[in-house]
């Protein structure tokens, strides 16, 4: 089975992907009160799929619907990042903060980029 060499919470994708909700929830926090529901809401909610979504495809047992899952992920990646923008935008985080926070964005883009390519190999 595709998924058997590796259990998914050893996989540093999902470690890193675990860290990046962390640091969104620790940032949203400082966001003003009327974006609980919005902005703040949607970013958490993002951030959360991806490492949902990379434990769901190494849940499956067809290597088709692995795939699905973890461009579902990927394309979460792509949406946080926008909405990161938006943030900074909006002056609820500042260059300081949206850097760093890209930064561990793209480390868990590129160990997904190549999760992606490793599982799709075999």
């Amino acid at each position: 089975m595709q998924n058997d060499y590796k259990k998914y919470i050893e996989l540093n994708v999902w470690i890193e992907a675990r860290k990046l909700v962390g640091d969104i929830y620790t940032t949203t926090r400082l966001y003003p009160k009327e974006e609980q529901f919005g902005l703040s809401n949607q970013m958490r909610r993002c951030s959360v799929s991806i490492p949902s979504n990379i434990a769901e495809g190494c849940g499956r047992n067809h290597k088709k619907d692995s795939l699905q899952f973890f461009f579902i992920a990927r394309g979460s990646l792509y949406e946080l990042e926008t909405q990161l923008f938006l943030s900074k935008d909006l002056t609820y985080i500042d260059q300081t903060n949206l850097d760093d926070l890209l930064i561990k964005l793209e480390v868990v883009r590129k160990l997904l980029n190549g999760f992606i390519r490793y599982y799709n190999s075999d």
